[in-house]
């Protein structure tokens, strides 16, 4: 059937705290919730640890939607790397802005080791709103071409 349409699936990709966020995941799978197949997660000591640029870099390389999942204000293994991270997001969306990127292709969201229901509800709540937006087009000519 050369006229068949496929649903559009985003990319996308989680960048998530070792020490919470990732164990969040790892309670959903534990537990059984269901999240998309889609969201690609990639652990990192902290959430502070995330450079702007690799969120650029994401999606450059073809994501739909990059998340920040790290730990709860207050409750970082890093003491405040949680809030380097809040302060660093802040200006990167705004430069996001500027570059013509719907802000809802990114969010910063705090979840605990314990929280693996609110794990997949984010995930799933985050799939949906990227879903609705559509393919990622503005960065389409930064794009790495296969």
């Amino acid at each position: 059937m050369p006229n068949e349409v496929k649903a559009f699936k985003p990319k996308i990709v989680a960048f998530c705290c070792n020490w919470c966020s990732y164990a969040g995941a790892d309670l959903a799978g534990t537990n059984r919730l269901t999240y998309p197949a889609d969201v690609k997660i990639i652990r990192v000591p902290c959430s502070c640890r995330v450079n702007p640029m690799f969120i650029l870099r994401a999606f450059q390389r073809g994501a739909d939607g990059v998340i920040l999942c790290g730990c709860h204000p207050g409750d970082c293994h890093y003491t405040s790397g949680n809030y380097y991270a809040r302060r660093r997001m802040t200006l990167l969306f705004s430069m996001l802005d500027y570059l013509g990127i719907e802000k809802e292709r990114t969010r910063v969201e705090w979840v605990s080791a314990a929280e693996g229901a609110k794990f997949a509800a984010t995930m799933n709540d985050f799939v949906a709103t990227v879903t609705a937006l559509g393919e990622n087009k503005r960065l389409e000519d930064l794009r790495c071409k296969e």
